[in-house]
């Protein structure tokens, strides 16, 4: 359960926020002043520091240049109003990890503080290579096979330089623990690593993210931004499905690794930045270079050093080693005993294709877990969370795959929208989103997990499907 820390003056909004913060499944505490504040950092760090800039005696910025020294890699989120938006800009260069203005919407404070959780945790959090079974609480790269042996050793040859890497590989291969061990052996690693996926943030938004912009620079654009290529500056920036980023985009980040040097959206200002980019994607970019979706000369800065992750099926010999892993992990996080798995089960999930890889492996083991009765896996209990009951589908399911196909051919034969497929999955997707949220009592983290998702992406898909009696819910 992560621990927020809140530090504000203001008795009524600390009240609020340990409210809603603690119906969010949170461990909330909260300090009056900056002071205090600092104390309970030292005497034990939270996961994130919800910090106003606005303080008696020690102010915001004075705090957080503390906070920062007790601990450079908890990440702090900065409250501010509009008159104190260029101190909290100058927090964000020095380290914060972002900064919203008062007042705000509960939905977008919600979101940057499960991103701000999120980045803490890969800082943090180490990443283990090859770890035994008993270290299975810390997350880890796993394989004995001869490839994974050249995949650790170049971690271990370009983690100590200043390379960009690309890593590749089919998704749920684990490229994002490959980056995450990189910048964790480089020595960068006292300094910021922020993750932007290409993919889940909208083109019209991926660019002011990555380089921020002036005020003025669009409509709603009230105040400067930092974007976070400048707020990483001395740290690392790992692009995550970048074989998905925008050309436009693209142009911009060749720039970044020719020149170290951006522009806000709006500005004419050239602004040094020191960041190592660490690239991934599970697209073939040789031919989206040959279709003219990538450019030749950004794919040549970012290969300086190209590490490919295999998919699970072209090293079977690893899956008895993260089957063992998962188990322990698992049983750990859950808090039940370890019940083993049998030889049968093994050789099942040997024979497995794996679409999702190792992610697909690690699921499937921990569904297992949950369901499991006693007495080591079986290959019945691999069946069923497989392809289940026994790989075949019960009657009743029959009937409401039925209903699924009438109620599709209904949308495709009547409806008169232009976008009828993504409509079928915007409405599928409320339906589970809303599911979840009514299993869980409305808790958000908990649908999360439950759903396989990030914080920030479970409440960005609340606000995109209007699920507006859950967040009322939580937030009243």
């Amino acid at each position: 359960m992560s621990r927020v820390l809140i530090i504000d003056d203001d008795d009524q909004l600390r009240k609020s926020f340990e409210k809603l913060l603690s119906a969010e499944g949170f461990t909330v505490e909260s300090a009056p002043s900056g002071e205090a504040g600092l104390k309970l950092v030292q005497e034990k760090v939270p996961d994130l520091v919800v910090l106003d800039m606005r303080l008696p005696g020690m102010n915001g910025l004075e705090t957080f240049e503390a906070i920062h020294g007790v601990e450079p890699k908890l990440p702090v989120v900065i409250m501010t109003a509009y008159g104190t938006t260029e101190t909290a800009i100058e927090a964000t260069k020095m380290g914060a990890f972002d900064y919203i203005l008062k007042p705000f919407d509960i939905p977008d404070m919600l979101g940057v503080i499960g991103q701000a959780l999120e980045a803490g945790r890969f800082m943090r959090s180490p990443v283990d290579m090859d770890a035994m079974p008993d270290e299975a609480s810390r997350e880890a790269l796993i394989g004995r096979s001869r490839v994974m042996q050249e995949v650790y050793k170049a971690i271990g040859r370009v983690s100590p330089t200043d390379a960009t890497v690309l890593v590749r590989g089919e998704s749920g291969t684990g490229k994002e623990l490959v980056a995450r061990a990189i910048y964790q052996h480089s020595l960068k690693a006292d300094r910021p690593f922020l993750v932007i996926n290409c993919v889940a943030i909208p083109e019209n938004l991926l660019e002011s993210e990555l380089f921020g912009y002036e005020k003025g620079a669009f409509t709603g654009a009230t105040h400067r931004r930092v974007g976070k290529i400048e707020q990483a500056h001395g740290g690392t920036i790992f692009l995550d499905e970048i074989g998905d980023m925008p050309s436009s985009i693209q142009a911009k980040i060749l720039r970044l690794l020719q020149e170290k040097s951006i522009e806000r959206l709006g500005g004419r200002e050239i602004i040094p930045v020191d960041v190592r980019i660490i690239a991934a994607t599970n697209r073939d970019l040789e031919v989206a270079l040959s279709e003219g979706r990538f450019r030749e000369d950004l794919y040549y800065r970012l290969k300086v050093v190209t590490i490919w992750l295999p998919p699970l099926r072209e090293k079977p010999e690893d899956i008895p080693y993260l089957i063992e892993y998962f188990l322990s992990r698992y049983a750990v996080e859950g808090g039940v005993e370890n019940p083993g798995i049998t030889k049968e089960a093994i050789n099942a999930l040997k024979n497995y294709s794996w679409p999702g890889n190792v992610r697909e492996l690690a699921n499937t083991i921990q569904k297992t877990l949950i369901f499991n009765r006693g007495g080591p896996l079986g290959p019945d209990d691999i069946a069923q969370t497989i392809g289940g009951e026994s790989q075949s589908r019960r009657p009743q399911d029959d009937n409401q795959y039925q209903v699924m196909r009438g109620w599709i051919r209904q949308a495709l034969t009547s409806s008169k929208e232009e976008k009828v497929f993504d409509s079928c999955m915007n409405r599928f997707a409320s339906i589970i989103i809303g599911e979840a949220l009514n299993l869980t009592g409305g808790n958000r983290s908990r649908a999360a997990k439950l759903l396989g998702l990030s914080r920030p992406t479970l409440h960005s898909k609340i606000e995109k499907y209007g699920l507006r009696f859950e967040t009322s819910v939580r937030e009243g």
